[in-house]
């Protein structure tokens, strides 16, 4: 502390420099005293700048030794303070050979203590791989803080809303701290700096060269030279609201679409993006009364996507997936050649070569834009990171070409017949095209519900949900027995209804599978007698409660537990599912009693069955599987069914695999080296097997224990 105001001489060059206190220095870290460098190193700036110490430049911009040093004040201007002599022997070294020499220097004049290891935080170019050196230069820059004064209060008041809401802890911590904003770029492309300097280095700023010859009396003769520097990219994308809606022309679109309504964007950009938007929105677009306006009303927040395992995508991991090649497929070899190009070192692009041929053997198959678009929703829940899921794009591929046989069905059955839009005739509705009319009207109800509070999740699983399981699933296969054996009117009833439901349905799953909807639209559209040129014109779906029918929903839904009823026997039990069944049921409510005669052939024909006999609680039954429908007791007698014996062998056989199955993996999870090394989500999947094989293997005891009693 004693020496603190006082000079010591720096070896080599002879120059005295003063010793400072500031609070940067950590006393924990080495000795707790360290020679600092302003004018090469982030932190040192600063401490130079708090100290008023000179800025020495001793590096060109090849990262060389200068002849002569350059000396700043910390204005920026140059400065006499101190000699800008440098030691000859280093001049034109290259930086790293130039370390080298100088502790090579120290060895041979006795100064040299020791060398001792130490990590060294030091950044490198993403490009060019080699260590960046920070280095003094003239910038342009932007005084930030009046602009986030204006842009913070329009978030503090709602004008501007994130979503999620915790977002706005992030926007508010890094205005309340906004630096000044350098805004020049020394690069080849984007918006050039609209500076000009004559040859004595004045500077001029303008629109364009003619407005600043105009006004500063410039004439012909004067010599103008244009910066060559270009503005910061984000400061040209903060522009974007405005500026690609005809400003500074007060244009028809800016006054129709500004300001715009969502911005959907990931959270590590909100200060580089979105809060730059909403500064130069704020700053330059003003209402007819002179009020700020904001460029968007809501940010929509969305987590980053990562690989499988949760690491961040990479190029130099090579686990980057170009949703092109998932939308249009790609060969392995066109893979490995675009992960790892020309300019990969050898050895990096080895190793990347071997995880691709892993991870993608076969390359990776098409799956179309639709089937992208609806795993980005499906996995988008709001402000989290997405794990990259290649086999949920395989399933939604596959949920693709389910709308599209559905469709097919549809169409199939309903073209070139009566349909009920044109026709005065009279048409009757099943139970099952009122359950499914009611099914879909919640389904608006719930869908709308959650894009509009930014759910994309769970809309894409609602829509899934009542598209693969209500819709294809259980209704397409509950029309069979109308279409096939009913009258006119009940044909005609379920025609109406798969075209009404369909043509619907389509309208909305259009903004998330905007393609395959259009395609299968303008068939239906015709059938519909709808009138627009395209989905993209008709109105909305929207709830209409006076639509559902409780009695009709509550009715079918007890035909649907019936019918599974029977199915989870037939699958238990390893019957086929075209083998005719007879049925004993116990226990029947006069409710269940009705729901039976009145669906009597719906169940027949969908579950299978010879014959539904209801038995008096006191009847002795035959051994039987047994299933239960609230109090309803479902029974199919055994005898005769299946062959006892081979279905125990069976068994046998499959809880032997299970167990060892079930062993391996415990394993895997009892050893502490894979556990400890494995990535989170490895692991989560080793556990969820395990349950899963847990599972199935009760299962099979408790259908051994059945079989057995028979």
């Amino acid at each position: 502390k004693d020496l603190i105001g006082k000079f010591i001489e720096l070896p080599l060059v002879g120059r005295l420099i003063p010793i400072v206190g500031d609070e940067h220095a950590d006393m924990e870290k080495g000795t707790g005293c360290v020679k600092i460098t302003p004018a090469h190193d982030f932190n040192d700036y600063e401490v130079g700048k708090r100290h008023e110490l000179p800025m020495i430049n001793i590096l060109t911009f090849t990262g060389e030794i200068r002849q002569e040093a350059e000396v700043f004040d910390t204005n920026g201007e140059a400065s006499d303070a101190l000699s800008a002599d440098l030691p000859e022997a280093f001049q034109g070294l290259e930086r790293f050979a130039a370390r080298k020499a100088v502790v090579a220097k120290f060895e041979e004049i006795g100064l040299l203590e020791e060398i001792k290891d130490h990590d060294l935080t030091v950044p490198y170019g993403d490009r060019g791989g080699v260590v960046i050196e920070p280095m003094l230069t003239d910038q342009w820059y932007v005084r930030a803080a009046p602009l986030a004064k204006v842009a913070t209060e329009a978030v503090t008041n709602g004008e501007i809303q994130f979503v999620p809401k915790q977002y706005e802890n992030m926007y508010f911590s890094w205005m309340n701290d906004i630096q000044d904003w350098c805004i020049s770029r020394q690069l080849w492309w984007g918006h050039r700096i609209p500076a000009w300097y004559d040859e004595q280095g004045k500077v001029y700023v303008g629109r364009d060269e003619a407005q600043v010859r105009a006004e500063n009396n410039l004439s012909e003769d004067v010599k103008l030279k244009q910066d060559d520097d270009v503005l910061d990219t984000w400061f040209s994308s903060a522009l974007w609201t405005f500026s690609t809606l005809g400003w500074p022309d007060n244009t028809e679109d800016l006054k129709t679409f500004h300001p715009t309504d969502v911005l959907v964007t990931g959270f590590d950009i909100i200060f580089f993006w979105v809060a730059r938007m909403i500064m130069m929105t704020m700053h330059f677009i003003k209402d007819e009364n002179g009020k700020p306006q904001v460029p968007f009303k809501t940010v929509y927040v969305t987590g980053l996507i990562r690989d499988d395992e949760g690491n961040k995508m990479s190029k130099s991991k090579g686990n980057v997936i170009d949703p092109l090649d998932m939308i249009d497929g790609i060969s392995l070899d066109d893979l490995l050649e675009k992960r790892t190009g020309n300019m990969m070192q050898p050895k990096m692009a080895e190793k990347i070569k071997k995880q691709t041929s892993k991870q993608f053997p076969d390359g990776i198959e098409q799956h179309g834009t639709d089937a992208l678009r609806f795993t980005l929703a499906a996995l988008a829940s709001t402000g989290r990171d997405i794990n990259w899921d290649m086999k949920r794009l395989e399933g939604y591929r596959n949920f693709c070409n389910k709308l599209w046989n559905a469709s097919n069905f549809v169409l199939m059955n309903t073209e070139a017949h009566d349909c009920g839009f044109d026709s005065d005739s009279a048409m009757t509705l099943s139970l099952a095209d009122k359950w499914i009319i009611g099914q879909y009207q919640h389904t608006i109800k719930a869908y709308r519900e959650a894009m509009d509070t930014y759910r994309f999740d769970i809309a894409a699983k609602i829509i899934y949900e009542f598209t693969w399981d209500q819709f294809c699933g259980w209704y397409i296969e509950l029309t069979k027995p109308v279409l096939q054996k009913g009258d006119e009117q009940q044909q005609k009833g379920t025609r109406h209804t798969l075209i009404v439901v369909l043509e619907s349905l389509l309208r909305l799953m259009h903004p998330i599978m905007p393609f395959i909807t259009e395609t299968i639209w303008q068939n239906v559209a015709v059938l519909a007698n709808c009138q627009s040129a395209t989905i993209m014109n008709q109105a909305y779906p929207q709830f209409d409660e006076s639509s559902v029918d409780d009695i009709a929903m509550a009715d079918l839904e007890w035909v649907k537990g019936f019918v599974v009823a029977i199915r989870t026997i037939r699958g238990e039990m390893d019957i086929a599912p075209s083998k005719p069944l007879s049925v004993l049921i116990r226990n029947a409510s006069d409710e269940d009693i009705r729901r039976l005669h009145e669906n009597n052939i719906f169940l027949q024909s969908i579950a299978k069955l010879e014959a539904i006999t209801p038995i008096q609680e006191s009847e002795d039954t035959p051994p039987c599987a047994t299933s239960l429908l609230g109090s309803l007791e479902i029974m199919i007698p055994m005898a005769g069914l299946i062959d006892k014996d081979a279905e125990l062998t069976r068994i046998a056989k499959a809880l032997d695999k299970l167990e060892k199955d079930c062993a391996r993996t415990q394993g895997k999870l009892n050893n502490e080296k894979f556990v400890s090394n494995a990535p989170d989500a490895v692991i989560d999947k080793e556990k969820a097997k395990l349950a899963d094989f847990s599972m199935q293997i009760d299962k099979l005891k408790e259908q051994r224990t059945t079989i057995e009693s028979l």
